[in-house]
């Protein structure tokens, strides 16, 4: 087995090792942000919804002490924007604008490295498609300076090399692009969960602010 692997190695000549550095640098990043996706979940023993309920009844030291105990996105907007809810004296759009930096602060965190696994994803096709141009390019013209002795096994030993690239391009691409997108899509609904706790708590206290309003539950 693993001289078949070897052998496909020296086949396809320093493209595939090429690939082969990106297939583990990409392997190396998907486990990284696997892990660090799975440290930043949300804790099934302190719902937010919790953390919320005790934030909107107006139990402040409550909730922070409940979002303070997590490392989730959501949880760590809101430690960092109640104790500036404390503060009566500051306008809710500076708080507003606090939350928004802090927020996109988190974003970031959670979309780092997946911008290595997209050029990753659109980079190996484009190596392997090369790898056979240049494989073709060779083998063309080995059978210039065959003439007319030209043995159709040989010319086609050639092709077959120069094909290897192109397909290990596309295995590599292939399952890199599908994680990506996995991750992309985990990423964008925490962000969606960010901006609608941030515009809910808000809400919540520019409410709070208006003496003679009722305050009902928003969720």
């Amino acid at each position: 087995m693993f001289e078949s692997f070897f052998q496909f190695l020296l086949s396809g000549g320093p493209v595939i090792w090429i690939l082969l550095a990106l297939s583990v640098m990409a392997l190396a990043v998907i486990l990284l942000k696997g892990w660090s996706l799975w440290a930043l979940r949300e804790r099934a023993e302190v719902p937010m919804a919790a953390v919320l309920t005790h934030l909107q009844g107006g139990k402040k030291s409550e909730a922070l002490m409940m979002a303070q105990g997590q490392q989730s996105p959501r949880a760590r907007l809101l430690a960092h924007l109640i104790p500036f809810l404390e503060h009566k004296e500051l306008a809710l759009d500076d708080i507003r604008d606090e939350a928004t930096r802090k927020a996109r602060l988190l974003l970031a965190e959670l979309n780092s490295h997946l911008k290595i696994l997209e050029v990753i994803a659109t980079v190996a096709p484009l190596i392997g498609l090369f790898g056979t141009v240049l494989g073709m390019i060779v083998a063309f013209q080995a059978m210039e300076s065959a003439g007319a002795a030209v043995n159709p096994a040989v010319l086609s030993g050639g092709i077959w090399q120069a094909l290897l690239t192109t397909a290990a391009g596309m295995a590599v691409a292939i399952p890199v692009t599908m994680i990506h997108s996995w991750f992309d899509q985990v990423v964008q609904a925490k962000a969606v969960l960010l901006q609608d706790d941030m515009d809910l708590i808000l809400t919540r206290e520019a409410l709070s602010r208006q003496p003679g309003l009722a305050l009902k539950s928003v969720r």
